[in-house]
């Protein structure tokens, strides 16, 4: 079996269309941005109305990655190939701009997801027996008929002096499956710290002193769902009428969703076109 690296990138909106729409009458345009180029009505109007972050700034870049501006390369083998391999055909290709991990996944970064797993869904639960063994890599891969490496068998994954090396053993629904969890906990990190969550509250969770996780989607589909519906009494933000508010994606607070890398935006940010 071949060993198996794994980097995650952050996903970025696809515009699938657009269309324009034409009136007979001329209408006057407005600098404002609390002005809609649409309607003319008020944005974000104190009487009520359409409310929007209109003051957005860029996306903020996600822990551990860089950013990758998007262009045009041409993707296969451009060298004289005498094998002729079907797969190496050069063609054109454009990669709209992503986030990508600077690194492959991590020992201690994997580590960390397996320390998350077995503490919110304990093994010894007959219910959650198999999370934490089912996201555990295959550490067998190191193995080899023709050399001996029970060293790194027995080390590779845990021992410290190979934290910071890439982790190994990973099929690809557990890389899924990480790029998930890792999409919920900074989020769940970056609600608490914008105040739509309280503060150590993801600690509480791990550490049993609350029901449930965080999940991004429940959140975003039924925000009073998470940690059990508990979210109200941890609710940082109130509205002045003492409603609890809730983050949307139109806030600009809650990411993307993490993933794995295409090919093509692999075989892109490999080629380090800079220019």
């Amino acid at each position: 079996m071949k060993k198996k690296l794994i980097k995650v990138v952050l996903s970025c909106a696809v515009v699938a269309g657009s269309f324009t729409v034409i009136s007979c009458n001329k209408s006057s345009s407005s600098s404002s941005k609390n002005v809609s180029r649409a309607t003319g009505w008020k944005i974000n109007a104190k009487e009520g109305g359409f409310q929007y972050n209109s003051d957005f700034k860029e996306q903020e870049t996600a822990p551990g990655l860089v950013f990758v501006e998007g262009g045009t390369f041409t993707k296969g083998k451009v060298q004289d190939d005498v094998m002729h391999d079907w797969n190496n055909t050069p063609s054109a290709q454009h990669v709209q701009s992503f986030y990508m991990d600077e690194t492959e996944v991590t020992n201690v970064m994997y580590l960390e997801y397996l320390d998350y797993l077995k503490a919110v869904y304990p093994p010894e639960n007959p219910k959650f027996e198999n999370i934490y063994k089912g996201a555990l890599p295959d550490t067998l891969v190191w193995r080899n008929r023709l050399g001996f490496n029970e060293t790194m068998t027995n080390n590779y994954l845990r021992h410290p002096a190979y934290a910071e090396y890439p982790v190994v053993g990973v099929n690809w629904i557990q890389a899924v499956q990480f790029a998930e969890w890792r999409t919920d906990r900074v989020n769940e990190a970056m609600l608490e710290r914008e105040g739509y969550l309280a503060q150590d509250a993801k600690y509480k969770a791990l550490n049993g002193e609350l029901e449930g996780t965080f999940s991004t989607e429940a959140y975003l589909n039924k925000p009073e769902s998470v940690y059990n519906g508990q979210i109200d009494s941890l609710q940082g933000k109130q509205k002045q009428d003492s409603v609890s508010t809730f983050a949307k994606r139109s806030t600009g607070i809650i990411m993307p969703e993490y993933r794995l890398p295409t090919e093509t935006e692999w075989e892109y940010a490999a080629a380090a076109l800079q220019g």
